[in-house]
């Protein structure tokens, strides 16, 4: 609205005057308009504020010096037999292992013997030299095996990458290279095994991968046979796909898996880092799920890979190469500086004296049939869908991602270990108890 600058009007003689507005209508004669004093509301309440626990000296040296590769949960202190101790002095049941590795539970009498004698013996001598253990270790597996020669390294990645140079160097005169490997496997994070390896998770970020493998279902010969070209040399798969989901091969697609191979001339490569090594209460998985087949006991692989339960705990890996194929490596073709130590060759042994001695293949057979029998019951509650597996490598199906249950698990006193496809993995020593078992299962029907 405009009001003028000054204000007509009239005297009481009727003249005309102009006076000033007055005060409120100055400054432009733009009428003002008071705004109310302002209502003080309330202040909204603040949210209670969230407890982030501080972290630990350990902790702050991971921050500050250990490259994040891992997302860590607790802060172990030590252990004995199937129990560990975090830094809180809170006790748990492992029935994780070490991810399968600690094949006599921890702080074993006969493991800390053997490291004690043999360190003041001889710990390391490198492979320009003999050392008693190694031999003494590679007849061992070749009698629990079969005809062949062993391969000595560190680790299951490395035991995997001996099987792919392997077949490369057989398959190098005629031109054959192509490994043909399963989705949902897992065999290792060198970038042969990673290339090898059927989960595109743990491969982005890493391409360009090596070239020459190819993925095909788990537990489908047809598509093994349908991906077979002139250039291929092998197939590489696992008896059970522990960190996929613990899925099992079915004898029909072992023994079908051996037929195909022989026929077009093409190594069987057998991943049994995780799966093999009596956890299913056979020495390799294989033997286990094909008891009682025609035919299973004729099984053989051509190559096999071996670790983690070899050494329990000890850095230990093996690949034991079938008898027509055991001299494809020659001096200089193949190597590693600690493979086959003095030290991890006697450890090995020991274990193995252990293993047969209180005969423990029988007892994680029979500790599996208690394990799994427990959690199958429980099938249909608690977000438990299925159990899968044999013996030492028993896998629970829930409907949650398995972080959550393994956290949940814990805090209730049980180490598990996560998988894919909504699994968790039991991968309990060998030489785990009845009344381990009982307790795992109370803490399971509990926590969950």
């Amino acid at each position: 609205m405009f009001y003028p600058t000054r204000w007509p009007t009239q005297d009481e003689n009727g003249l005309d005057h102009k006076i000033d507005p007055p005060l409120h209508l100055r400054d432009n004669c733009e009428m003002s308009v008071e705004s109310p004093a302002p209502v003080k509301s309330s202040p909204a309440p603040k949210p209670a504020p969230v407890e982030v626990p501080q972290r630990t000296e350990i902790q702050s040296l991971y921050d500050r010096y250990v490259v994040p590769t891992v997302n860590r949960g607790l802060t172990l202190t030590h252990g004995k037999g199937r129990h560990v101790w975090d830094d809180q002095g809170k006790r748990y049941l492992d029935l994780g292992g070490g991810v399968a590795v600690s094949s006599l539970g921890h702080g074993h009498s006969a493991i800390r013997e053997t490291l004690t004698r043999q360190a003041d013996v001889l710990i390391h001598s490198s492979n320009l030299y003999y050392n008693e253990g190694q031999g003494r270790l590679a007849q061992r597996i070749v009698q629990l095996t079969g005809p062949g020669k062993v391969f000595f390294c560190n680790s299951g990645a490395e035991a995997n990458e001996a099987l792919i140079k392997l077949a490369r160097k057989f398959g190098h005169d005629s031109g054959r290279y192509e490994i043909i490997t399963t989705l949902n496997s897992f065999h290792g994070r060198t970038m042969a095994t990673l290339s090898a390896t059927g989960q595109d998770k743990i491969k982005h970020g890493f391409e360009p991968l090596l070239p020459g493998f190819t993925h095909v279902p788990f537990n489908d010969l047809a598509a093994v046979e349908a991906a077979i070209t002139p250039k291929t040399i092998a197939v590489q798969v696992e008896g059970i796909q522990g960190e996929g989901g613990v899925f099992v091969a079915s004898p029909e697609y072992l023994l079908g898996l051996r037929k195909l191979t022989q026929k077009h001339n093409l190594l069987l490569l057998w991943d049994g880092v995780q799966c093999g090594y009596f956890r299913t209460g056979r020495w390799q998985s294989y033997q286990r799920i094909l008891e009682g087949v025609p035919g299973g006991e004729d099984f053989l692989p051509d190559a096999i890979a071996m670790a983690k339960s070899l050494g329990g705990g000890y850095p230990i890996g093996a690949t034991w190469i079938r008898e027509p194929y055991q001299n494809v490596f020659g001096p200089g073709s193949h190597g590693t500086t600690y493979g086959g130590s003095p030290m991890a060759c006697a450890v090995a042994l020991t274990i193995l004296d252990v293993v047969e001695r209180e005969k423990l293949a029988d007892n994680i057979r029979d500790r599996g049939e208690q394990l799994k029998q427990g959690l199958q019951a429980l099938v249909g509650t608690k977000g438990i869908q299925e159990v899968r597996g044999f013996g030492g490598l028993i896998g629970l199906v829930t409907a949650e991602e398995p972080a959550p249950v393994v956290t949940r698990l814990a805090q209730a006193g049980l180490i598990l270990i996560p998988a894919a496809n909504h699994t968790v993995r039991f991968l309990p020593p060998l030489n785990v108890t009845s009344e381990e078992i009982t307790e795992a299962l109370r803490i399971v029907e509990k926590a969950l």
